[in-house]
Protein backbone atom coordinates (compact mmCIF):
# COMPACT_ATOMS: atom_id res chain seq x y z
CA UNK A 1 0.00 0.00 0.00
CA UNK A 2 3.19 2.29 1.20
CA UNK A 3 5.73 2.89 -1.50
CA UNK A 4 9.45 4.20 -0.45
CA UNK A 5 8.68 7.58 -1.53
CA UNK A 6 5.70 7.45 1.10
CA UNK A 7 8.15 5.84 4.11
CA UNK A 8 10.77 8.61 3.24
CA UNK A 9 7.96 11.46 3.64
CA UNK A 10 6.76 10.42 6.81
CA UNK A 11 9.95 9.77 7.60
CA UNK A 12 10.79 13.41 7.54
CA UNK A 13 7.41 13.88 9.12
CA UNK A 14 8.28 12.12 11.95
CA UNK A 15 11.70 13.97 11.84
CA UNK A 16 9.77 16.94 12.40
CA UNK A 17 7.72 15.92 15.18
CA UNK A 18 10.84 14.83 17.09
CA UNK A 19 11.80 18.76 17.44
CA UNK A 20 8.90 19.35 19.47
CA UNK A 21 10.23 16.92 21.84
CA UNK A 22 10.67 19.19 24.90
CA UNK A 23 8.42 21.82 24.15
CA UNK A 24 5.14 21.13 22.78
CA UNK A 25 3.86 19.06 25.97
CA UNK A 26 1.22 18.80 27.35
CA UNK A 27 0.36 18.38 23.26
CA UNK A 28 1.77 15.85 21.26
CA UNK A 29 4.33 16.05 18.86
CA UNK A 30 3.48 16.10 15.48
CA UNK A 31 5.35 16.71 12.13
CA UNK A 32 3.69 17.45 8.67
CA UNK A 33 5.01 16.90 4.99
CA UNK A 34 2.85 18.11 1.95
CA UNK A 35 3.92 16.70 -1.28
CA UNK A 36 3.14 17.28 -4.83
CA UNK A 37 4.06 15.93 -7.87
CA UNK A 38 7.04 14.08 -5.92
CA UNK A 39 8.35 17.83 -4.67
CA UNK A 40 7.74 19.21 -0.78
CA UNK A 41 6.09 21.88 -1.41
CA UNK A 42 5.19 22.32 2.90
CA UNK A 43 6.41 21.51 6.32
CA UNK A 44 5.17 22.20 9.43
CA UNK A 45 5.93 20.72 13.25
CA UNK A 46 4.16 21.81 16.52
CA UNK A 47 6.24 23.93 18.74
CA UNK A 48 4.42 24.45 21.92
CA UNK A 49 0.89 24.48 23.30
CA UNK A 50 -1.47 26.76 22.15
CA UNK A 51 0.94 27.30 18.73
CA UNK A 52 -0.47 26.51 15.38
CA UNK A 53 -0.67 22.57 14.85
CA UNK A 54 1.90 20.88 12.46
CA UNK A 55 -0.83 20.71 9.58
CA UNK A 56 -1.77 24.48 9.93
CA UNK A 57 1.90 25.31 9.46
CA UNK A 58 2.15 23.08 6.38
CA UNK A 59 -0.99 24.64 4.59
CA UNK A 60 0.34 28.28 5.70
CA UNK A 61 4.00 27.33 4.52
CA UNK A 62 2.69 25.45 1.04
CA UNK A 63 0.03 28.37 0.04
CA UNK A 64 -1.74 27.42 -3.12
CA UNK A 65 0.64 24.82 -4.08
CA UNK A 66 -0.41 22.30 -1.86
CA UNK A 67 -4.10 21.42 -3.65
CA UNK A 68 -3.93 18.43 -5.12
CA UNK A 69 -1.16 17.03 -3.30
CA UNK A 70 -0.88 14.66 -0.46
CA UNK A 71 -0.24 15.27 3.07
CA UNK A 72 2.12 12.91 5.19
CA UNK A 73 0.86 13.56 9.10
CA UNK A 74 2.31 11.47 12.25
CA UNK A 75 -0.96 12.00 13.87
CA UNK A 76 -4.56 11.81 12.94
CA UNK A 77 -5.70 15.77 12.55
CA UNK A 78 -7.70 16.77 15.47
CA UNK A 79 -11.55 17.44 14.82
CA UNK A 80 -11.70 19.58 18.29
CA UNK A 81 -11.78 22.71 19.56
CA UNK A 82 -8.88 23.12 22.13
CA UNK A 83 -5.82 26.16 22.73
CA UNK A 84 -6.60 26.57 18.80
CA UNK A 85 -9.10 25.15 16.35
CA UNK A 86 -9.84 22.27 14.76
CA UNK A 87 -7.09 21.16 12.16
CA UNK A 88 -9.32 18.00 10.03
CA UNK A 89 -11.78 20.54 8.68
CA UNK A 90 -8.70 22.72 7.30
CA UNK A 91 -7.33 20.13 5.89
CA UNK A 92 -10.50 19.08 3.91
CA UNK A 93 -11.08 22.15 2.48
CA UNK A 94 -7.46 22.64 1.11
CA UNK A 95 -7.87 20.72 -1.92
CA UNK A 96 -5.61 18.05 -0.99
CA UNK A 97 -6.19 14.55 -2.71
CA UNK A 98 -4.66 12.35 -0.24
CA UNK A 99 -3.89 12.04 3.64
CA UNK A 100 -1.41 9.75 4.68
CA UNK A 101 -1.47 9.30 8.77
CA UNK A 102 1.09 7.62 10.82
CA UNK A 103 -1.18 6.56 14.08
CA UNK A 104 -4.98 7.31 15.05
CA UNK A 105 -5.18 9.81 17.76
CA UNK A 106 -6.17 8.48 20.92
CA UNK A 107 -7.38 11.57 22.43
CA UNK A 108 -11.57 10.31 22.72
CA UNK A 109 -12.47 13.58 21.92
CA UNK A 110 -10.80 12.55 18.09
CA UNK A 111 -12.41 8.87 18.13
CA UNK A 112 -12.19 8.97 14.56
CA UNK A 113 -13.63 12.15 13.78
CA UNK A 114 -10.42 13.76 12.23
CA UNK A 115 -10.98 10.80 9.30
CA UNK A 116 -14.07 10.97 9.01
CA UNK A 117 -14.27 14.86 7.70
CA UNK A 118 -10.87 13.83 5.54
CA UNK A 119 -13.03 11.33 3.80
CA UNK A 120 -16.55 13.17 3.56
CA UNK A 121 -14.48 15.63 1.91
CA UNK A 122 -13.66 13.02 -0.33
CA UNK A 123 -9.81 13.08 0.72
CA UNK A 124 -8.05 9.30 0.14
CA UNK A 125 -6.93 8.91 3.85
CA UNK A 126 -4.90 6.08 4.56
CA UNK A 127 -3.08 5.23 7.74
CA UNK A 128 -0.30 3.32 9.70
CA UNK A 129 2.66 4.02 7.58
CA UNK A 130 5.85 3.92 10.76
CA UNK A 131 2.81 3.85 13.33
CA UNK A 132 5.30 2.39 15.85
CA UNK A 133 7.37 5.13 15.48
CA UNK A 134 5.20 7.86 15.79
CA UNK A 135 3.20 5.71 18.45
CA UNK A 136 6.84 5.25 20.60
CA UNK A 137 7.30 9.50 20.13
CA UNK A 138 3.82 10.11 22.24
CA UNK A 139 4.07 7.36 24.05
CA UNK A 140 3.56 9.46 27.31
CA UNK A 141 0.67 11.45 25.54
CA UNK A 142 -1.23 7.26 24.41
CA UNK A 143 -1.04 6.86 27.88
CA UNK A 144 -2.71 9.85 29.02
CA UNK A 145 -5.12 9.33 26.67
CA UNK A 146 -6.20 5.41 26.89
CA UNK A 147 -5.26 4.91 30.49
CA UNK A 148 -5.91 8.12 32.40
CA UNK A 149 -2.45 8.76 33.61
CA UNK A 150 1.07 9.37 32.58
CA UNK A 151 4.20 7.12 31.70
CA UNK A 152 5.97 6.28 34.32
CA UNK A 153 9.84 6.43 33.83
CA UNK A 154 11.80 5.24 37.23
CA UNK A 155 15.65 6.93 36.93
CA UNK A 156 18.35 6.15 39.37
CA UNK A 157 21.86 6.53 39.32
CA UNK A 158 24.05 3.78 41.53
CA UNK A 159 27.31 2.07 41.09
CA UNK A 160 28.32 -0.76 39.74
CA UNK A 161 27.23 -2.72 42.73
CA UNK A 162 23.83 -1.02 42.98
CA UNK A 163 24.60 1.62 45.69
CA UNK A 164 22.59 5.14 45.61
CA UNK A 165 24.44 6.88 48.06
CA UNK A 166 26.55 5.46 51.39
CA UNK A 167 25.86 4.82 54.36
CA UNK A 168 26.07 8.37 55.42
CA UNK A 169 23.74 9.35 53.13
CA UNK A 170 26.66 10.91 51.01
CA UNK A 171 25.60 10.34 47.12
CA UNK A 172 27.39 13.46 45.07
CA UNK A 173 28.44 12.35 43.01
CA UNK A 174 28.29 8.67 41.90
CA UNK A 175 28.57 9.15 37.96
CA UNK A 176 30.15 11.48 36.20
CA UNK A 177 29.24 14.98 34.11
CA UNK A 178 28.01 12.84 31.16
CA UNK A 179 25.18 11.23 33.11
CA UNK A 180 23.94 14.46 34.89
CA UNK A 181 23.66 16.31 31.84
CA UNK A 182 21.70 13.24 30.40
CA UNK A 183 19.12 13.40 33.39
CA UNK A 184 18.59 16.64 32.49
CA UNK A 185 17.40 15.55 28.92
CA UNK A 186 14.77 13.27 30.52
CA UNK A 187 13.36 16.12 32.83
CA UNK A 188 13.52 17.98 30.16
CA UNK A 189 11.00 16.11 27.61
CA UNK A 190 9.26 15.08 30.97
CA UNK A 191 5.87 16.84 31.72
CA UNK A 192 6.45 16.65 35.56
CA UNK A 193 9.71 15.26 37.71
CA UNK A 194 8.53 13.81 41.09
CA UNK A 195 9.98 13.14 44.41
CA UNK A 196 9.63 12.15 48.06
CA UNK A 197 10.05 14.63 50.94
CA UNK A 198 13.01 12.17 52.07
CA UNK A 199 14.95 13.45 49.48
CA UNK A 200 13.65 16.64 49.60
CA UNK A 201 15.25 17.00 53.32
CA UNK A 202 18.33 15.44 52.49
CA UNK A 203 19.37 17.02 49.23
CA UNK A 204 17.33 20.07 48.82
CA UNK A 205 16.91 19.43 44.91
CA UNK A 206 15.69 21.94 42.19
CA UNK A 207 14.36 19.14 40.06
CA UNK A 208 13.90 21.77 36.64
CA UNK A 209 15.74 21.62 33.40
CA UNK A 210 19.12 23.85 33.45
CA UNK A 211 20.49 23.03 30.43
CA UNK A 212 20.56 25.16 27.43
CA UNK A 213 20.89 22.06 24.95
CA UNK A 214 17.20 21.37 25.40
CA UNK A 215 15.02 24.18 23.93
CA UNK A 216 11.78 23.91 26.25
CA UNK A 217 10.05 26.91 24.95
CA UNK A 218 10.32 28.35 28.65
CA UNK A 219 8.70 25.30 29.94
CA UNK A 220 9.60 23.76 33.13
CA UNK A 221 8.05 20.14 34.46
CA UNK A 222 5.94 20.21 37.08
CA UNK A 223 8.00 19.56 39.96
CA UNK A 224 5.81 16.96 42.45
CA UNK A 225 6.76 15.96 46.23
CA UNK A 226 5.37 13.32 47.65
CA UNK A 227 4.82 14.55 51.25
CA UNK A 228 2.07 13.06 53.69
CA UNK A 229 2.93 14.95 57.19
CA UNK A 230 4.29 18.42 54.81
CA UNK A 231 7.52 18.30 56.19
CA UNK A 232 8.39 20.48 53.46
CA UNK A 233 10.57 23.75 54.66
CA UNK A 234 8.85 26.63 52.85
CA UNK A 235 12.53 27.75 52.41
CA UNK A 236 13.00 24.90 50.37
CA UNK A 237 15.23 25.45 46.76
CA UNK A 238 12.13 24.37 44.56
CA UNK A 239 9.53 26.76 45.81
CA UNK A 240 11.85 29.70 44.41
CA UNK A 241 12.80 28.54 40.98
CA UNK A 242 10.61 29.17 37.95
CA UNK A 243 7.35 26.83 37.31
CA UNK A 244 5.08 25.07 39.38
CA UNK A 245 5.45 22.93 42.33
CA UNK A 246 2.86 20.37 43.25
CA UNK A 247 3.12 18.86 46.94
CA UNK A 248 1.17 15.90 47.62
CA UNK A 249 -0.54 14.45 50.98
CA UNK A 250 -2.75 12.14 52.59
CA UNK A 251 -6.15 12.87 53.05
CA UNK A 252 -5.71 13.15 56.81
CA UNK A 253 -2.02 14.61 56.43
CA UNK A 254 -0.71 17.10 58.70
CA UNK A 255 -2.19 20.63 58.20
CA UNK A 256 0.18 23.10 60.06
CA UNK A 257 2.45 24.31 57.60
CA UNK A 258 -0.20 23.95 54.65
CA UNK A 259 -0.60 27.98 54.45
CA UNK A 260 2.87 28.81 55.06
CA UNK A 261 3.61 26.49 51.87
CA UNK A 262 1.18 27.87 49.79
CA UNK A 263 2.79 31.73 50.01
CA UNK A 264 5.79 30.08 49.31
CA UNK A 265 4.64 28.97 46.13
CA UNK A 266 3.47 25.82 46.31
CA UNK A 267 -0.01 24.47 44.85
CA UNK A 268 -0.70 21.63 47.72
CA UNK A 269 -3.43 18.91 47.15
CA UNK A 270 -5.24 15.90 49.29
CA UNK A 271 -4.78 12.48 48.11
CA UNK A 272 -6.52 9.52 49.18
CA UNK A 273 -4.30 7.62 51.36
CA UNK A 274 -3.33 7.59 55.47
CA UNK A 275 -1.14 10.05 57.26
CA UNK A 276 1.67 7.66 56.19
CA UNK A 277 1.38 7.76 52.45
CA UNK A 278 -0.36 8.86 49.51
CA UNK A 279 -2.12 6.41 47.25
CA UNK A 280 0.47 6.61 44.06
CA UNK A 281 -2.39 5.64 41.42
CA UNK A 282 -4.36 8.67 43.00
CA UNK A 283 -1.96 10.87 42.38
CA UNK A 284 -0.50 9.84 38.79
CA UNK A 285 -4.71 9.67 37.76
CA UNK A 286 -4.61 13.65 39.35
CA UNK A 287 -1.53 14.40 37.42
CA UNK A 288 -2.88 12.59 34.32
CA UNK A 289 -5.79 15.10 34.83
CA UNK A 290 -3.80 18.09 35.35
CA UNK A 291 -2.31 17.05 31.77
CA UNK A 292 1.12 14.85 32.64
CA UNK A 293 2.04 12.94 29.85
CA UNK A 294 5.68 11.85 31.34
CA UNK A 295 6.36 11.44 34.78
CA UNK A 296 10.33 11.28 35.73
CA UNK A 297 10.71 10.02 39.26
CA UNK A 298 13.75 10.34 41.34
CA UNK A 299 13.42 9.17 44.52
CA UNK A 300 15.38 7.19 47.22
CA UNK A 301 14.92 3.53 47.47
CA UNK A 302 11.30 3.31 49.62
CA UNK A 303 9.44 5.61 47.18
CA UNK A 304 11.15 3.98 44.21
CA UNK A 305 10.48 0.01 45.75
CA UNK A 306 6.30 1.63 46.31
CA UNK A 307 6.42 2.73 42.54
CA UNK A 308 8.12 -1.13 41.69
CA UNK A 309 5.64 -2.85 44.20
CA UNK A 310 2.66 -1.17 42.99
CA UNK A 311 3.55 -1.72 39.15
CA UNK A 312 3.55 1.70 38.06
CA UNK A 313 6.86 1.75 36.60
CA UNK A 314 6.15 1.77 32.56
CA UNK A 315 10.15 1.82 32.16
CA UNK A 316 13.39 1.98 34.09
CA UNK A 317 16.87 4.41 33.24
CA UNK A 318 19.87 3.59 35.54
CA UNK A 319 22.82 5.15 35.05
CA UNK A 320 25.44 2.45 36.38
CA UNK A 321 29.31 4.15 37.15
CA UNK A 322 32.24 1.89 37.17
CA UNK A 323 32.80 1.96 40.72
CA UNK A 324 31.89 -0.27 43.64
CA UNK A 325 30.64 1.17 47.20
CA UNK A 326 30.01 -1.98 49.54
CA UNK A 327 27.58 -3.65 51.18
CA UNK A 328 26.72 -0.97 54.07
CA UNK A 329 25.76 1.33 51.00
CA UNK A 330 22.17 2.29 50.49
CA UNK A 331 20.65 0.26 47.58
CA UNK A 332 18.13 1.12 44.45
CA UNK A 333 14.87 -0.62 46.18
CA UNK A 334 13.30 -0.80 49.05
CA UNK A 335 11.49 -4.39 48.28
CA UNK A 336 10.88 -6.10 51.49
CA UNK A 337 9.14 -9.73 51.53
CA UNK A 338 11.03 -10.76 48.07
CA UNK A 339 12.26 -14.62 49.70
CA UNK A 340 12.20 -16.98 46.51
CA UNK A 341 13.64 -16.76 43.00
CA UNK A 342 9.98 -16.82 41.88
CA UNK A 343 9.28 -13.48 43.58
CA UNK A 344 11.47 -11.64 41.33
CA UNK A 345 10.40 -8.09 39.69
CA UNK A 346 11.66 -9.33 36.37
CA UNK A 347 12.87 -6.72 33.39
CA UNK A 348 13.53 -6.89 29.93
CA UNK A 349 16.88 -4.44 28.77
CA UNK A 350 15.83 -2.08 25.97
CA UNK A 351 18.92 0.04 25.67
CA UNK A 352 22.85 -0.18 27.08
CA UNK A 353 24.60 2.65 25.88
CA UNK A 354 27.87 4.68 27.39
CA UNK A 355 27.44 7.83 28.72
CA UNK A 356 30.46 9.12 29.16
CA UNK A 357 32.17 7.07 31.45
CA UNK A 358 29.44 5.40 32.83
CA UNK A 359 26.24 3.14 31.31
CA UNK A 360 22.94 4.37 30.58
CA UNK A 361 20.45 0.78 30.68
CA UNK A 362 16.75 1.39 29.53
CA UNK A 363 14.62 -1.36 31.25
CA UNK A 364 11.02 -2.56 31.57
CA UNK A 365 8.75 -4.45 33.26
CA UNK A 366 8.47 -7.95 31.87
CA UNK A 367 4.63 -7.73 33.16
CA UNK A 368 2.40 -11.01 33.37
CA UNK A 369 4.97 -13.48 33.61
CA UNK A 370 5.94 -15.76 36.36
CA UNK A 371 10.28 -16.54 37.02
CA UNK A 372 10.55 -20.05 35.69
Amino acid sequence: MFDPADHRHMARALALAERGRYSADPNPRVGCVIVREGEVVGEGWHRRAGDDHAEIEALRSGGECVRGGTVYLTLEPCSHTGRTGPCAPELAKAGLSRVVIAMEDPNPQVGGEGRRILEKAGVRVESGLLVDEAAALNAGFVSRMTRGRPRVTLKLGASLDGRTAMASGQSQWITATGAREDVQRLRAESSAVLTGVGTLLADDPSLNVRSARYDTGGRQPLRVVIDSQLRTPPSARLLSLPGDTLIARGEDGADSSREALIAAGAVVISCPGNNKRVDLGALLTELGVRECNDVLVEAGPRLAGSFVREDLVDQFVFYLAPSLLGSAARGMFDLPGLEKMADKVQLEFVEVRDVGPDLRVRARPKRNEKAE
